[in-house]
């Protein structure tokens, strides 16, 4: 068998599992457990498929018991965990990928101990690092050596164990509880137990992240909230399987706040599946637009000068908004405050260190005292790498990109590094420096919010860009749908938790996944006249202007005569070709705003539909005094003459149209007036120029076909047409 075969073998038995058709799966992971020689498993299989025939038996014979949906529920359960186990063990015997190859081969690790010793060691490293530093580190690199080795074989040995014993698991509480084993190393652990969880489902290592849920510790406690979302996501049909599990799910449904805190990192989550497009924007548009602008950037002073010699010159504030930097700036300031990750393709390029090449070093904090740290940067506090400290603690950066910037940093000659650090004006530097500033810099990196989305953007990095990634399972490419999912629907059911999630899809013109959303709260009748109006203009956004007016109205009776609901009313009506009641909503936005020009232009363009051309004319006329060169209003007057007879007319407004910048219909158009007005010449070279603009006679046919009985109402006769059409050129 290949991984191919063995996937899809498993993933017939687990579809088959998730259709409660237990018997055809007992059959077929009988068959998917033959080629294995675990006879434990096979123990297990024999076991259940045993009891599950004695259930079947006592249920046809019509004996009660009162366990038997209990019992249903376990050996479903069981079955599962058994074609979890063959899966992996088939695999280990073939797979190249690490996971598999660490399992094969555990004498790859630079020692083996249980989790016991490992974290005796790592308790010890806090008291060895004080007895170092007091002999002037003394003897440094054999402890962050030992200290680093061990946290390694910790992270690989917790996250290739697919299954632990309730031994392990006793000794992983213990990590838990314990008061002196460093932070950033329990949060490696952690980081190991969620992937360890994407690799294979076990019950005891979600029961181990529930528990973490309430350490104390912020970034022990967002980092096993953000697993345990991770894997509820990944098994939302297997929790239920498990009643145990399920309750300690449900008692948290009493907690407002923990149901914000999942919201919270739901929308992370959804958010970091934005980080393609921020990135393509920051690469594109942002970035270039800043490198064009670079000497408006560096004449702008943002220090705090107070002498009049040294203020700004405001013509340099003018040529920063003209040029557009101001707004692409503020996009940035405006994504990044909402938690965006915009330094994705900064920092995309800066992963090829060789710490990067290990997958535990992605999720290890950032530390000043780690190893590659101290051999690139060094250990000595001056004032350069005091500024470097207070940036490398805010919560501004993930962890994996703290590291890359001071590899990058290292990387570069003393010259190059004081360059950068002389940007920052010494005012710059002082207020930097000051310890309000530095210690509210801190206090944001400590925040709960803060710490969950930066480690999902660490997780974001390792499944987009670490060597291995295309050997893990990458939640960031798959829908994510919290709120559809059987253990968290209840936890996140409040309106307001919808209603933000709703928004998020909104603002980032998702209009299906936001339509889902409002559409819950409305069948809960929860629905504002907001509600209404966000639900009309997704299913607007969709093409289903019925709905979308169904949506629309119920706004405007919640909030009547508002001015965004009529105009959207109008534009679904007129889309639909229901020009009278297009009509009736324009001129409900006309009595409020009488020289909108867009209300202006689609009321003429509905009363044109109606062939109430007389009418059109006046708003295309009011149109065009209101605003100067307005060329849809000289093509609605034109069009309007034209088919009304007032062909002089017409032929004035077309021929400031071609003056300008003609489109192919205003060639064609224009051609239809001089043929009617008998110049013949004239309009054969303007139908030339529509053919020519089309990019195809047969392009330019099927426009000029459109217009075939205006130009016989107008008195063109049928057996002169193609003629015409024979003449262009």
């Amino acid at each position: 068998m290949n991984e191919q075969s063995i996937q899809k073998q498993y993933n017939q038995i687990v579809s088959l599992l998730e259709d409660k058709r237990l018997k055809e799966a007992l059959v077929q992971l009988d068959a998917f457990l033959y080629n294995s020689n675990d006879w434990t498993l096979r123990n297990r299989l024999e076991q259940i498929q045993t009891s599950y025939q004695y259930m079947l038996q006592y249920m046809k014979l019509g004996m009660k018991d009162p366990e038997r949906h209990k019992l249903y529920r376990q050996l479903l359960a069981d079955t599962w965990e058994i074609a979890d186990q063959t899966r992996i063990l088939l695999l280990d015997e073939i797979s190249t990928h690490y996971y598999h190859s660490l399992r094969r081969n555990p004498n790859q690790l630079p020692k083996a101990y249980d989790l016991s010793a490992q974290q005796r060691i790592l308790e010890g490293f806090s008291d060895e690092m004080a007895v170092s530093q007091l002999a002037n580190y003394q003897g440094l690199d054999a402890i962050l050596k030992r200290h680093e080795e061990t946290h390694q074989v910790m992270f690989l040995t917790t996250w290739s164990n697919n299954n632990w014993t309730l031994e392990e698991f006793a000794q992983a509480e213990d990590m838990l509880r314990s008061e002196t084993l460093p932070i950033n190393d329990l949060c490696l652990f952690v980081s190991a137990v969620t992937l360890s969880l994407m690799e294979c489902f076990d019950e005891r290592k979600i029961n181990w992240l529930l528990d973490g849920l309430r350490h104390t510790h912020p970034q022990i406690n967002q980092r096993a909230l953000v697993g345990l979302v991770i894997t509820l996501h990944l098994y939302p049909t297997r929790i239920t399987l498990y009643p145990e599990l399920e309750a300690r799910i449900s008692l948290f449904r009493e907690d407002p706040d923990f149901s914000k805190q999942v919201n919270r990192v739901y929308i992370q989550l959804l958010r970091s599946q934005e980080t393609e497009k921020i990135d393509k924007k920051m690469r594109e548009e942002i970035i270039p637009e800043m490198m064009r602008n670079v000497n408006i950037m560096r004449n702008m002073k943002f220090g705090f000068e107070e002498t009049d010699e040294n203020d700004r010159n405001p013509d340099w504030e003018q040529a920063f908004e003209q040029s557009g930097l101001g707004d692409k700036i503020r996009e940035m300031n405006d994504l990044q405050l909402e938690g965006a990750d915009v330094y994705m393709s900064t920092f995309a390029q800066l992963k090829g260190y060789p710490f990067f090449r290990e997958p535990h070093n992605w999720f290890y904090p950032f530390d000043r005292m780690h190893s590659s740290i101290i051999h690139q940067v060094g250990l000595n506090q001056t004032s350069e790498s005091s500024v470097l400290s207070i940036i490398l603690q805010s919560g501004f950066f993930c962890n994996s990109d703290k590291y890359s910037f001071c590899f990058t940093i290292a990387q570069l000659p003393q010259g190059q590094r004081d360059m950068m650090l002389s940007q920052m004006t010494p005012q710059d530097q002082s207020d930097f420096m000051e310890e309000k500033n530095s210690a509210s810099l801190k206090q944001y990196a400590e925040r709960p919010d803060v710490i969950s989305n930066q480690y999902i953007h660490d997780l974001y990095r390792f499944f987009k860009l670490s060597q291995r990634r295309n050997e893990f399972h990458n939640i960031f490419q798959e829908e994510i749908a919290l709120h559809r999912n059987p253990v968290l629907k209840e936890l996140l059911s409040a309106p307001e938790l919808l209603v933000a999630v709703a928004d998020f899809h909104f603002r980032k013109e998702h209009p299906a996944e936001a339509l889902e959303l409002y559409r819950i709260l409305i069948d809960r009748k929860q629905a504002n006249a907001d509600i209404f109006q966000k639900t009309g203009f997704c299913l607007q956004k969709e093409k289903r202007y019925q709905e979308a007016v169904d949506a629309y109205l119920k706004a405007d009776m919640l909030k009547p005569d508002h001015l965004w609901t009529l105009r959207h009313l109008a534009t679904c009506y007129r889309q639909m070709k229901n020009f009278d009641a297009a009509l009736e909503y324009y001129h409900r936005v006309e009595t409020i705003q009488p020289e909108n020009h867009n209300v202006l232009f689609y009321t003429a363009s509905c009363l044109a539909e109606q062939k109430r051309y007389e009418d059109a004319l006046q708003y295309f006329f009011k149109l065009d005094f209101l605003e100067n060169n307005c060329m849809k209003a000289w093509r609605g007057i034109g069009w309007c003459s034209f088919v009304s007879g007032k062909h002089e007319q017409a032929m004035k407004y077309y021929d400031k149209l071609l003056a300008s910048k003609p489109l192919a219909t205003d060639y064609l158009n224009a051609g239809h007036v001089a043929w009617v007005l008998g110049n013949i010449e004239k309009a054969a070279g303007l139908y030339g120029k529509a053919m020519a603009e089309s990019g195809s006679k047969d392009a330019f046919l099927e426009i000029f076909d459109r217009d075939r009985n205006s130009l016989l109402k107008q008195g063109i006769a049928a057996e002169e047409i193609p003629l015409m059409l024979d003449m262009i050129e």
